[in-house]
């Protein structure tokens, strides 16, 4: 229509806008993809495999069920394999997430991208391509695709206000053909009111507040790679956190030694540190080598041979010599380490009930013994390890339920481990055993057991991914947090998808936030982040709804009472520019935050904006009648169109200033760019009305001057006392 009426700059405006958000939507989309390409390179990998009875190395995409395949330490799993020889450390950690290596012998399932660390296999290829475990995860993160907020939100926002349009542009025209008047000369009319109520700068008002709000939260410690998660963590009201490297430090501890005969703890320590080596970066010989405080180890002590963990030994094994004297110190396994000691089963038989306590908590127990390099060994005593929490998890924790953000631990540790963990962190006590959500036969009771837990023990990796799904089911807008590939569709699927500092490039490609410092305070930020911009929205709806309103049923009715157009299509397309220059500001805006996830009603704020735009309208009609009664306007309808052209600008800059604080207006202050974007374009104003422009009448200053007066009664101080009202009344804004 503007082509039509050959307006062709703002043709060519509207169409650059619309052209500049599609490219935006893409690049975004083809942002998200990324994680899929990097998961089937990671598939271009060579394996060792026996053909005809020769060994040959091929490609591992031409690998086929039941080949046999060697792997030894330092291979790169190519397929899952089950173990028909031998036995192997493998680290799992690009899969799962956890740091310590996993022992896998004969019967065993090894999982393609996993990584042999000690020890070599021969084994057969039990499953390839998409239906490895590795495999399972690239077909997710394809299908997986989060529901997206904004889209919506403009949809609905646009639905409203071309309804308002339609309303009045329909009584225009019924009454303007009821008057026997030409349709021609309505349509310019029409056009300015279309324009008016179609928000062309709501997308990129999201854009620059989501963009603001991701610099501010770079500065904290969370990059965002999916634009709009930035406002999806507003509505985020539960979170899926991985316990290992998030909850927890991802690194053993000691938490405990038990000493037996006349040996000491700090003697459990010190062995246990000499059996250790910090070179292997083993994290139960660096867990033993940070606990003790003996500096003996590094002068008396002298290391001559230092035999690494071993799956086949299950220990190990240093020896030590001391002022010319050499003897043997092991550590590994109680079941393993026991029968090599002399008395053992006496030695063990007062600590052994807490043993299994310890055990039964999570916690991993070696023993350490010594001896001579040729003899009988000596049990000194027993050591416990564990994860600890991070120091800050109970605290962070205690801030998302704050903030009304359900927080649910995810591990795959059997139900008590992850109880006394979840009791540690003040998670709470209902935890979970994912198999028994299974089991129910009801989808709608696993539905809510799922919304009332705490955490969920025992999980596999499809589960992560499939308790999302049911989580997004039940209408919450979830967040999760992962590193390994497992966790990609899971991470992918999610609202908020959250990468943690030590994630595999995989999680992170797939996810909307990548943290870059450890534990939970950059989920706490992107919330509160997260918050403010979405207050900032709201406050750019309830305006754009009370000025489309107050703008179209005013002209509208203007032109059914007095017959003739109260504005010009110029000052309208004027009005819209420097409108959009103020509103856009708001995306730098000052605001506070709600304590509770917000949602999205887009009726309520139509609500709201259409009871301030009634006073709003009423307001405008008695200052149209007191420039016709006072001022006898009607006899130049020029500089009408000038006096009203004033009212609705001013009046909406002063709006912004109402509607821009949830209480009363002066209870905070609005941004610098804010107020002086408003400042900048009064100036601009005034100018234009006072000396007028081409196309433009002036109006004489104490005309003026009534105006800037009434649209700073009227809309500062009577309308913000409405808001006030509307606020409690509604509890949209």
């Amino acid at each position: 229509m503007e082509w039509l009426l050959e307006k062709y700059l703002e043709t060519y405006i509207i169409a650059g806008l619309l052209v500049f958000n599609a490219i935006l939507s893409f690049f975004q989309e083809e942002r998200a993809n990324a994680a899929l390409d990097l998961l089937k390179r990671k598939l271009r990998i060579n394996a060792r495999v026996k053909r005809d009875g020769k060994w040959s190395i091929v490609p591992a995409r031409e690998l086929v069920p039941g080949d046999l395949v060697r792997l030894r330490a330092g291979d790169f799993v190519p397929a899952d394999v089950k173990v028909a020889e031998g036995s192997v450390d493998v680290d799992q950690s690009a899969i799962t997430g956890e740091s310590l290596s996993v022992e896998k012998k004969t019967d065993d399932i090894l999982f393609s991208g996993s990584m042999i660390r000690t020890g070599e296999i021969t084994g057969i290829v039990a499953s390839t391509g998409a239906k490895t475990f590795f495999g399972r995860a690239v077909e997710l993160v394809q299908i997986a695709k989060p529901k997206l907020h904004m889209e919506e939100v403009v949809s609905k926002v646009t639905r409203w206000l071309l309804i308002m349009v339609g309303v009045a542009i329909s009584i225009g025209l019924a009454l303007a053909l009821l008057k026997g008047m030409d349709l021609m000369e309505m349509l310019p009319l029409t056009v300015v009111l279309l324009v008016a109520s179609i928000p062309v700068a709501l997308p990129t008002m999201f854009t620059i507040s989501m963009a603001l709000g991701s610099l501010e939260l770079a500065r904290k410690g969370a990059l965002v790679t999916r634009l709009d998660a930035s406002e999806d963590a507003a509505t985020m009201d539960v979170v899926c956190v991985d316990k290992t490297g998030t909850i927890t430090m991802n690194k053993l501890t000691v938490a405990d030694a038990m000493a037996v005969g006349e040996y000491k703890k700090e003697d459990v320590i010190f062995y246990g540190s000499l059996a250790s080596q910090e070179a292997n970066q083993d994290p139960i010989d660096l867990a033993f080598l940070s606990a003790t405080k003996d500096t003996r180890v590094l002068t008396d002590y002298v290391l001559k041979k230092f035999i690494p963990f071993d799956p086949s030994t299950r220990r190990t094994e240093a020896t030590i010599e001391k002022q010319g004297q050499q003897f043997l110190v092991l550590k590994g396994a109680v079941n393993t380490i026991a029968p090599l000691c002399k008395n053992s089963r006496e030695q063990l038989t007062g600590i052994e009930k807490e043993i299994e306590n310890l055990a039964a908590k999570g916690y991993r127990v070696l023993a350490v013994a010594k001896g001579p390099t040729e003899g009988t060994l000596e049990l000194i005593g027993v050591a416990a390890l564990y994860d600890r929490p991070r120091s800050d998890s109970p605290k962070l924790i205690s801030e998302l339920k704050g903030l009304g953000i359900s927080v649910k631990m995810l591990t795959g540790d059997a139900l008590p481990i992850a109880r006394e963990m979840a009791k540690q962190v003040g998670l709470g006590d209902k935890i979970t055993r994912i198999s028994d959500l299974k089991d129910k036969v009801k989808e709608d009771e696993s539905l809510l057991i799922m919304e009332e837990s705490d955490g969920f023990a025992e999980i596999y990796p499809e589960d992560k991914y499939l308790i999302v799904k049911d989580l997004q089911k039940k209408g919450h807008v979830v967040g999760m947090t992962g590193d390994g590939v497992n966790d990609a569709p899971a991470l992918r699927q999610a609202e908020v998808g959250i990468a943690v500092s030590n994630a595999t490039d995989v999680a992170k490609k797939a996810s909307s936030v990548v943290l870059t410092a450890e534990g939970l305070e950059g989920i706490v930020d992107s919330a509160i982040i997260g918050r403010r911009i979405y207050q900032r929205i709201v406050t750019w709806i309830i305006n754009k709804n009370i000025r489309t309103f107050k703008r179209v049923v005013f002209i509208v009715l203007a032109f059914i009472l007095t017959g003739i157009f109260v504005v010009s299509t110029l000052d309208m397309i004027l009005l819209l520019f420097l409108s959009d220059y103020v509103t856009l500001s708001i995306s730098t805006d000052n605001v506070s935050y709600s304590k509770k996830p917000e949602t999205w009603n887009i009726t309520e704020l139509v609500k709201v904006g259409i009871f301030l735009g009634l006073s709003m309208v009423a307001e405008s009609m008695l200052l149209l009648y007191v420039g016709f009664l006072y001022f006898e306007l009607y006899n130049s309808v020029d500089q009408l169109h000038t006096f009203v052209f004033v009212w609705l600008t001013f009046s909406g800059y002063f709006t912004v200033l109402t509607v821009r604080e949830r209480k009363h207006f002066w209870e905070s202050k609005p941004s610098k760019p804010l107020l002086l974007s408003i400042v900048i374009n009064m100036i601009i104003v005034s100018l234009i009305s006072i000396i007028g422009m081409p196309g433009i009448a002036s109006v004489t200053p104490i005309e003026f001057l009534t105006v800037l007066a009434y649209s700073f009664v009227t809309c500062l101080l009577m309308n913000d006392f409405i808001k006030i009202f509307l606020a409690r009344r509604f509890g949209a804004i």
